[in-house]
Formats: structure tokens, C-alpha cells, sequence
């Protein structure tokens, strides 16, 4: 297997972040500093569920070379979960979601993460 000079999703994470739409404000409470973007379909498990499901990459093939070619595949299968299922908050409550969820969440979690920012929207404007 050859050396990689970088982790595969420092290679993803680098184009895809270019266009990343970050609010201007916490979705949960609506603070406007100290903002992350959280992504519900966390970007580790997601490359490595993709990778499993492309079985014609070989550990022969993981080189720099193909990592730039499977990044902008990889990105383009998932659309969805890079740019449309993601969230800004407050670095508080990224904290407080990852405390809960763990700091690569499942994948079979992300509805439940996405249920959890609204509750806690909901608790904070007391609608609930």
C-alpha cells in the first residue's frame, strides 16, 4: 500500500468545505459568534460507507493521485449529505450535540441529530 501524505478526508474536507453555506447565526439559540457548521451525515463515516460500497478500490490504488479523483466522485454522490443535511450552531451547542451523539456520530443517527437541534430550537424559543 502506498503512503498517503494526508488523511483521505483532509483531501475531501478542503474542496467540499469552499461551499459550505454557514448561517449567520445559531439555529438553536441565534447567537452570531463562535459559529460551526455541523454536518448531520458525519464526513468520516459517510467516505468510509462509500468506500466500502466502491469494492473495486483497491488498498493498492489509495495514493494521492486517485484520492483527487475519488474526492470530487465522492463528493458528487453526496450532495445531499455534504451541503443540504448540515446545520450551523453556536460552538456551545456543537459541544453539547457531540457530547451526545459522539464525535463521529453514526450515520443512523442523523435524523435523531436533526430532531434534537429542533427540540432544542423549540425549548429555546419556549414553544415547547
Amino acid at each position: 500500500m502506498v503512503e498517503l501524505k494526508r488523511d483521505p478526508i483532509k483531501y475531501i474536507r478542503d474542496k467540499a468545505k469552499a461551499k459550505y453555506e454557514k448561517a449567520s447565526s445559531c439555529e438553536i439559540c441565534g447567537v452570531k459568534i463562535k459559529l460551526d457548521f455541523h454536518h448531520y451525515f458525519t464526513l468520516a463515516p459517510l467516505y468510509h460507507k462509500w468506500i466500502k460500497e466502491k469494492q473495486q478500490l483497491r488498498p493498492e490504488h489509495y495514493t494521492d493521485e486517485y484520492l483527487i479523483i475519488w474526492r470530487d466522485e465522492f463528493i458528487d454522490d453526496n450532495w445531499q449529505e455534504l451541503y443540504n443535511d448540515t446545520v450551523t450552531l453556536c460552538h456551545d451547542h456543537h459541544l453539547k450535540l457531540h457530547s451526545i451523539y459522539g464525535r463521529n456520530p453514526p450515520l443512523h443517527t442523523a435524523k435523531k441529530q436533526m430532531r434534537w437541534v429542533e427540540i432544542q430550537r423549540e425549548k429555546q424559543h419556549g414553544m415547547v
